[in-house]
């Protein structure tokens, strides 16, 4: 990735001031494609007169997994705000190096597939009373806040070993608040002084007291709690690594990584899928067989391959993270460009998902791409819906078994549809891309009973 030569790195052109604000918070992930098709896999843009460099395309998705990657790029900056804001001295997705992997092996298993791989009859039945309190025959859903619910409620018991419906909306809000102001910038450190906002942060300190005290009482363990378990056991046996100040922001941290996230995969899944009829009808015939045996193993997630084609393309079509901003550690040199020390960066490891070369038709809803002997995805550089590098997703594979089993049981169990045929979806950017407030869906009746 480094070489000798070095090269004038092209600038976006920009309207005064604002510069490029307004084409990319309109359409982060279209306006990143054009760019990288414009002036290839280094260019620079302007932010309120500020200019950053943008790494873009296979080449830089390629470029997070190197160790020269790893050497020259950290995410701290981009997370100061959040420990900060909480009196904590350190998080997860804050960290780099030797630190970030100390976090990263304390919290493993409790983000992993073995979280969730033998309580699938549970993410059943977390599905089940959420569809049966807002999916109701007759009603039109609005399906982003049904899903922040039923995301809250799932991340609640799987994770920490209750689901909290109590603290459902402060949580939302908290989550949106840190996410806009906090991490992505996107709004002024003014809003938090927001009562709205410092009610909602007391309430989900709160939560996390409620936990942590609940989980320490005599026969609590008696539900499975992985990630709260193996965090309180290192505050207890490593302090240094997990000190009383970082529990709160570690135990709810679930809830900040997945809420937005998983939330907005599978509102965009609902579309997609109720959008193209023929995909809607293997769905639905995968999930009634699916759901046709008594109980559900995670090796029975292996005979789904439209429900995954479909959750695949849904998160290559609408990626939540549509790029990666990283600080320079040193200078360094990236195809020919030379990148100073202390630059903010744009990584745009989504950028391949729009690109022909790798996705013929990219644009179009396609569930078939990821079997073999297609499989494009796994073409170099070609896929990163979770990120990339030293900071990929580490609950990657437990969200996957989590959507996957929740959008079966709700297109088994639910007879829904767009409020019109021609409906396009309308969506948001901030604090993460993903399906509009607005966006709602019919619920004709209910297919199969709970």
């Amino acid at each position: 990735m480094t070489t000798d030569s070095v090269v004038r790195t092209p600038i976006v052109r920009g309207l005064p001031v604002v510069g490029n604000l307004l084409p990319m918070s309109k359409d982060p992930a279209r306006f990143f494609v054009e760019r990288y098709r414009e002036h290839g896999p280094v260019f620079r843009v302007r932010i309120l007169g500020r200019e950053h460099a943008v790494l873009a395309g296979p080449e830089a998705a390629e470029f997070m997994g190197t160790k020269e990657g790893r050497e020259c790029l950290r995410s701290r900056e981009f997370w100061h705000g959040l420990v900060e804001e909480y009196g904590a001295t350190r998080t997860l997705s804050g960290e780099d190096g030797d630190a970030h992997k100390e976090l990263r092996d304390i919290m493993r298993r409790g983000y992993s597939r073995e979280a969730i791989a033998s309580r699938l009859d549970e993410v059943v039945a977390i599905t089940d009373r959420n569809i049966d309190r807002t999916w109701r025959p007759g009603a039109t859903v609005p399906v982003l806040r049904s899903m922040q619910a039923l995301v809250t409620d799932q991340l609640g018991e799987l994770m920490t070993g209750a689901s909290r419906p109590e603290f459902v909306d402060d949580v939302r809000r908290v989550t949106m608040y840190i996410l806009n102001v906090l991490v992505t910038r996107q709004r002024p450190r003014l809003l938090l002084r927001d009562p709205r906002y410092r009610r909602a942060k007391a309430r989900v300190a709160e939560l996390s007291r409620v936990m942590i005290e609940d989980r320490s009482r005599p026969g609590a363990d008696a539900k499975p709690a992985i990630l709260l378990d193996d965090l309180l056991r290192a505050n207890r046996e490593n302090p240094r690594a997990m000190p009383d100040s970082d529990l709160m922001i570690s135990v709810t941290g679930p809830y900040v990584a997945g809420l937005d996230t998983v939330a907005n995969t599978i509102g965009a899944f609902v579309y997609a899928v109720l959008k193209h009829p023929d995909v809607h009808q293997r769905v639905r015939a995968e999930a009634d067989e699916l759901f046709a045996k008594p109980t559900l193993t995670e090796r029975d997630l292996r005979g789904i391959p439209a429900i995954r084609g479909a959750l695949m393309e849904t998160m290559r079509l609408y990626p939540t993270a549509v790029v990666q901003m990283r600080t320079a550690t040193r200078d360094f040199t990236f195809q020919g460009h030379r990148i100073a020390a202390g630059e903010t960066l744009y990584i745009g490891t989504t950028v391949p998902h729009f690109l022909e070369e790798f996705y013929p038709d990219p644009y179009r809803f396609d569930i078939d791409r990821y079997e073999k002997p297609r499989a494009e995805h796994l073409q170099a550089g070609a896929y990163s819906p979770y990120g990339r590098g030293q900071h990929v997703c580490l609950g990657k594979t437990l969200a996957d078994v989590q959507m996957l089993v929740t959008m079966a049981r709700m297109f088994h169990r639910l007879d829904m549809r767009l409020e019109s045929p021609d409906y396009e979806l309308a969506t948001k950017v901030t604090p993460t891309p993903g399906p509009a407030l607005s966006f709602r869906v019919r619920v004709d009746g209910h297919r199969a009973p709970a």
